[in-house]
């Protein structure tokens, strides 16, 4: 029995959000924790989460207004992405999915999870997770090389000083690269501040995405995390065609208050200024085009 703190479960009473969705609207950035007594946790994990299973996301999305996902893999189940692609079996027409993979993985068993519904790789490197340990590109760079074969591509979740100091070792990774809740800027530091404007430049020198999303972890501000969409805003204006977002529902890790689902689909409102055309290119266009759905 692991002796992981257990975390905060997600706020349960999902509110309708004002503004509506468009047909297609994905949440490309999601989790399915267990059951833990069909899909057990893993006993190294640094917490353990309360279960949040394929129905309970089910409803959550179709509260929101939600009609596929991206589900994630996160580092409480590891390597063992059976949750995850249970829950995109359930509805493979709904879903796609991001494993978490070890290096010494082959070649039938990337191929029988792309069947499955996986599109790419995250590579989990938050400090608060990993120990303080700085990412270890040879590993990253042995799985890229084995999934480019399935035009996957890679998830990066790390901070945004590791971003600027890894910057060439992303960059040479043979395949697209998506980054996580925008590279985890500071945004006390401004839009001027080095990681991001680096952020901007892989947008504009590669076919790299980022996710505008995690609103409720980079605030410094807290709740309704406005000094969040300056950020957003930026990087809509210079790509939005690179451009993913997400609930990060069930919220994992999140200390102190747990946002209302409702509230973020509300905040990507004020990112695109209540623009439909936007809306639906970065829910829609966007997650089609990398992801595959209706293909």
């Amino acid at each position: 029995m692991s002796d992981a703190p257990t975390i905060q479960a997600p706020n349960p009473d999902t509110r309708t959000p004002d503004l509506k969705l468009p047909a297609g609207a994905t949440d490309a950035h999601c989790h399915v924790f267990g059951p833990g007594n069909v899909f057990p946790y893993h006993p190294n994990r640094s917490y353990t989460p309360p279960d949040a299973s394929k129905e309970m996301i089910k409803s959550v999305h179709n509260k929101l207004g939600l009609e596929r996902a991206v589900i994630v893999q996160a580092t409480c189940h590891y390597d063992d992405n059976s949750a995850m692609m249970d829950c995109i079996a359930s509805d493979p027409d709904r879903y796609r999915g991001i494993v978490m993979v070890l290096p010494k993985i082959a070649e039938e068993e990337l191929n029988r999870l792309d069947k499955g519904g996986a599109r790419g790789a995250r590579f989990s490197f938050a400090r608060h997770l990993s120990g303080g340990n700085k990412p270890d590109f040879s590993k990253i760079r042995t799985v890229c090389e084995k999934m480019a074969n399935f035009h996957w591509h890679a998830v990066i979740y790390m901070e945004a000083d590791d971003v600027v100091e890894c910057a060439d070792e992303i960059n040479s990774l043979p395949v697209p690269v998506v980054f996580d809740h925008m590279a985890r800027i500071h945004p006390d530091q401004g839009v001027d501040q080095p990681a991001f404007q680096l952020l901007l430049k892989f947008l504009a020198d590669s076919d790299s995405y980022v996710k505008i999303t995690g609103a409720e972890r980079l605030s410094v501000e807290g709740t309704p995390f406005h000094d969040v969409i300056p950020f957003a805003k930026a990087l809509i204006e210079a790509a939005p065609d690179q451009l993913l977002w997400g609930t990060d529902w069930p919220h994992p890790n999140i200390e102190g208050y747990m946002p209302n689902d409702g509230d973020l689909v509300d905040l990507l409102g004020l990112y695109v200024d209540g623009d439909q055309a936007l809306l639906k290119k970065i829910l829609v266009d966007n997650p089609a085009k990398l992801y595959g759905f209706g293909s």
